[in-house]
């Protein structure tokens, strides 16, 4: 190992200063992006490391700041895709960069607060899923972690459980979910039920997250078709066209805002 890189949100995680320490001790080159003033700070100063600050909001000081809040994950990630770009190990020219930069600005115009339900992606994503469990579909090198990180966002932030796997295995692994009593037609007598007196049951909804396909084999429609077969609502996102980091920004955006709407919808 050469090179150990230090994202977090906290700095002060116990075991942190000592995994930097020990990497200089092996003669790796640290580098970290943590909030100043934390004891990382000082770790990566006594490993003669390269220490970059968490950039943070104003109101963000003093607050600490979860690792899937919106925002804190581009914080984290932008000075390390422009570090890794200079050392070659991946594409990430400043214009690159800016790109990502005016695809949030894009996204948090369509998704902001003051954006009605029926045009705004991440409400409607938001209410799609108030009152079920989201079983999370990928397809695509940029909807994977999309759909790994809006797992994480609803957990921590709006408390809600979910589920994640990537295209076609998920056909298999949640076939038997769909279709046992976690399916929209699992129980017959609820037309019947009491839409006061009796709560809703927890039903499964298929959120299906996919790149812009660029030929060759997509799963998509056989998702559909299995989820449909169950009498289970589906979701999909799709980013509009654009480079790889511009794609999964739009994702993670959106996800975002529908698991912030889903927080305040829900108290969390």
């Amino acid at each position: 190992m050469d090179l150990l890189l230090v994202a977090t949100p906290d700095g002060s995680e116990p075991g942190l200063s000592l995994l930097v320490d020990q990497a200089y001790r092996r003669g790796c080159t640290v580098v970290a992006v943590a909030p100043a003033r934390t004891p990382i700070t000082e770790a990566v100063d006594g490993a003669h490391g390269l220490f970059a600050p968490m950039a943070t909001a104003p109101y963000d000081q003093d607050a600490p700041l979860a690792a899937s809040a919106p925002g804190v994950l581009w914080a984290l990630l932008t000075p390390l895709l422009a570090l890794l770009d200079r050392a070659g190990l991946l594409a990430a020219p400043p214009e690159a960069l800016q790109k990502v930069a005016d695809r949030l600005d894009h996204v948090a115009e369509r998704c902001g607060p003051a954006i009605a339900t029926y045009n705004n992606p991440a409400k409607t994503l938001a209410a799609d899923l108030a009152d079920a469990l989201p079983v999370i579909w990928t397809e695509g090198p940029t909807a994977g972690p999309a759909g790994r990180r809006f797992t994480a966002a609803l957990a921590e932030l709006a408390g809600r459980p979910a589920l994640t796997a990537e295209l076609p295995e998920a056909l298999a692994a949640h076939s038997v979910l769909l279709s046992g009593a976690l399916a929209a037609g699992a129980d017959p007598d609820d037309f019947f039920r009491d839409r006061v007196e009796e709560a809703q049951a927890l039903h499964a909804r298929v959120v299906l997250l996919r790149d812009r396909p660029t030929g060759g084999l997509s799963a998509a429609p056989a998702a559909r078709e299995l989820a449909l077969s169950h009498d289970t609502a589906i979701s999909e996102l799709e980013p509009e066209e654009g480079g790889e980091l511009e794609t999964l920004a739009e994702m993670i955006a959106i996800t975002d805002f529908a698991a912030v709407y889903l927080a305040l919808a829900s108290g969390a």
